[in-house]
């Protein structure tokens, strides 16, 4: 199996020609309450962000891979953040741009291979990931590939004059 290449879809490495797709997912404000982003981003803060984003996971503790169809098309983006060597562990997050897109297996495949890839490549020992109470999707895509609830944050984020409660979920190798 090649690591980073399923059936439909592949995780690539960020390129410079990804800055407006990655402008228009930034500056989404009706996704920014997942990534608890409060401003919009300029290109050219991209831009440099793109500049840098060879980097090694192990030295900028983070790895952000694009989610492409079979044509090349950038479909989404799937990352794991707070990298942690020393106790084999990351965070990861994802998301399908488009929602006429999402639910469709897309999510699914990119979380299998990026798992594959953390697990054997990086020799991980587990996954972990913070999902809204409200976000069944993501709660479903997440346990469907083996994650497990095991906690509860709660009133944990102010979204629409709201608070709303947090669950994080967690993968370890078999």
């Amino acid at each position: 199996m090649v690591t980073l290449q399923g059936k439909h879809i592949y995780l690539r490495a960020l390129e410079p020609e990804d800055l407006d797709f990655i402008h228009g997912i930034e500056n989404d404000e009706s996704i920014w309450e997942l990534s608890n982003t409060q401003t919009p981003y300029s290109k050219f803060l991209i831009k440099q962000y793109l500049e840098h984003s060879h980097k090694d996971i192990y030295e900028v503790k983070q790895l952000r891979l694009v989610i492409s169809n079979k044509n090349d098309e950038a479909l989404g983006m799937i990352d794991l953040f707070d990298f942690d060597f020393k106790n084999k562990r990351a965070g990861v997050g994802i998301l399908v741009r488009d929602e006429v897109k999402r639910q469709k297996g897309i999510g699914t495949e990119a979380l299998e291979l990026l798992i594959h890839y953390s697990f054997n490549r990086l020799n991980l020992h587990q996954l972990y990931c913070y999902i809204s109470e409200k976000n069944d999707a993501s709660i479903n895509l997440f346990t469907k590939k083996g994650f497990k609830k095991i906690g509860l944050k709660k009133d944990w984020n102010f979204v629409d004059d709201n608070f709303e409660s947090e669950f994080m979920y967690q993968l370890i190798k078999d």
